[in-house]
């Protein structure tokens, strides 16, 4: 589903007001009056955006983990209110694409404030960030340097190291990392060969991450590239958290940031360094409400003994290929709420 080409309707609503309440209110047209696009496709799956919970969420992270700059995962959610608001609030971004630098450029943010921040890189987009400006980009791997070597000598990299919790929604290492003691030392080694400046490292326990102690583990591993380094000649000042803060409704980053801001105190104290992070669902996920619409149902009989009805299909307007690719995708698993009970069945939820 994408909604970029319709009307978008802000509303201010009074302070308590749930988004199943303004969800309830738009399928009743109460509002519909105010906004065409409610007027027009009032059946079509739509969206309802708390822009307050994302300000919350704000607040939240920077005061839970003061020592850390959040630099937004855009792939996550790219629309440009979400970028914005996340922008007055002070939080600079992660573009892992020439479209996504393109974008926050666009909405006027100052490239310093951009983390390019994909280890595998199209040659056009390298090109691209080293036009525009955009000059801290991570890597993982010697091809990569070489690339930017040809592509972008002048940019400042970070080495992303594998890291990886022992539960997570969406495990990321087997596709981004090089491990941290066979391959890091050996590619750093290479950026120093090629004359390419190395400023930092990240990792990325993956997102959704139900394992806090790992990032204990990552920095832990990070100091000792950073120590590492500086025999090489380097001086790493950035260290990138990366992602994987949980951000539904009913959880929490509490376990997260003391385990972080522990060994912060521990393996890097000096406040010169920079530490970063990339949260994306964290922002977003609790701030967004999709509403579909049954247009169908579909009885399901038991032919071969009573004819009693087994289940029952509810047809919506929505599905895996739109908003709900993240069944598929994320491994996540949708509660549907009613907006209009009429005898609907108690079922679990398999949605195609």
């Amino acid at each position: 589903m994408n909604l970029t080409n319709l009307d978008e309707c802000i509303h201010v609503v009074d302070d308590g007001t749930s988004l199943e309440k303004v969800l309830r209110s738009i399928t009743e047209s109460e509002f519909s009056h105010t906004c065409f696009y409610l007027q027009q496709v009032q059946e079509d799956a739509f969206y309802v955006f708390d822009v307050g919970d994302i300000v919350r969420k704000y607040e939240i992270f920077t005061s839970k983990l003061p020592r850390v700059t959040p630099f937004y995962a855009v792939k996550c959610n790219n629309k440009p209110i979400v970028l914005e608001v996340l922008a007055t609030l002070g939080a600079n971004f992660d573009c892992a694409s020439k479209g996504e630098i393109n974008q926050v450029l666009d909405l006027g943010i100052d490239k310093s404030r951009i983390l390019f921040a994909k280890p595998t890189k199209l040659a056009s987009h390298i090109r691209y960030a080293a036009t525009v400006g955009v000059d801290l980009m991570t890597f993982d791997n010697e091809s990569e340097l070489h690339k930017v070597k040809s592509l972008y000598p002048n940019a400042r990299l970070i080495i992303r190291v594998r890291c990886d919790a022992d539960v997570a929604q969406c495990p990321l290492g087997a596709k981004f990392g090089c491990d941290i003691i066979t391959e890091a030392p050996r590619l750093i080694r290479t950026a120093r060969f090629l004359g390419l400046e190395v400023v930092g490292m990240s990792f990325h326990v993956g997102s959704g991450c139900e394992d806090p102690p790992v990032f204990r583990r990552g920095i832990a591993a990070a100091r000792k590239l950073f120590d590492y380094a500086s025999t090489l000649g380097y001086n790493f000042d950035y260290l990138d958290l990366g992602g994987g803060y949980p951000g539904n409704t009913g959880t929490s980053i509490d376990k997260i940031a003391n385990v972080i801001n522990l060994a912060l105190e521990e393996f890097f104290p000096d406040p010169s360094v920079k530490v970063i992070a990339e949260p994306g669902r964290f922002f977003v996920a609790s701030a967004f409400a999709l509403a579909t619409n049954i247009h169908s149902k579909r009885e399901v009989h038991n032919n071969e003994q009573d004819d009693s009805v087994i289940h029952v299909m509810y047809y919506i307007n929505d599905g895996v290929y739109g908003a709900f690719n993240c069944v598929s995708n994320d491994n996540y698993h949708p509660i549907p709420v009613p907006l209009k009970v009429r005898n609907l069945f108690n079922i679990s939820v398999l949605l195609f």
